[in-house]
C-alpha cells in the first residue's frame, strides 16, 4: 500500500489511538515523521517515541500522554500543507495556534522546528501541522 501523504496518515492515526485510548501507536516511519514525534515529545505532548523494525518495515512506535483524568494531553492535530497544496509562510507571517495555546510545525532550511523556534531562528518554511 503506497500512501500519498504519509504525514497525514501519522497524524490520522495518532488522533484514532487518542479517541480510542490507546496507550501506544504504530506509524510507518521516516525522517519526517521521526522530526514531528521529536517535537511532539519535546513540547510534552507525548511521552515519547521509538524505531521498531519489522523485517524490512519500519515503525515509530509513539506512545501517547494522557492528564491523571485520562483525558488526553493532545486534544488537536491539523494537517495544513498537503502534497497537494504546498504551504510556506515568511518568517513575519508564521501563524499563531489557538491563540498561542497551540504551535505550528514548520519544515524550514535549518530543519524541522516549531513556529516560535523558526521565528527566533528568523527563518520560515512550509507549514507541516498545527498541533494544540
Amino acid at each position: 500500500m503506497t500512501l500519498t501523504d504519509p504525514i497525514a496518515d501519522m497524524l490520522t492515526r495518532i488522533r484514532n489511538a487518542l479517541m480510542a485510548r490507546k496507550e501506544d501507536t504504530l506509524v510507518p516511519a521516516s525522517r519526517l515523521a521521526e522530526e514531528i514525534a521529536r517535537i511532539l515529545r519535546d513540547e510534552g505532548f507525548i511521552h515519547g517515541y521509538e524505531l521498531v523494525v519489522e523485517g524490512p518495515h519500519r515503525y515509530l512506535r509513539i506512545i501517547l500522554k494522557y492528564t491523571e483524568t485520562g483525558r488526553p494531553v493532545l486534544t488537536g492535530l491539523k494537517r495544513i500543507s498537503t502534497p497537494g497544496r504546498r504551504i510556506y509562510v515568511r518568517k513575519q507571517d508564521i501563524p499563531r495556534v489557538k491563540g498561542g495555546l497551540g504551535f505550528a510545525i514548520l519544515s524550514t532550511s535549518r530543519g524541522v522546528m516549531t513556529g516560535e523556534d523558526a521565528l527566533r531562528a528568523g527563518v520560515g518554511g512550509e507549514v507541516i501541522c498545527y498541533v494544540w
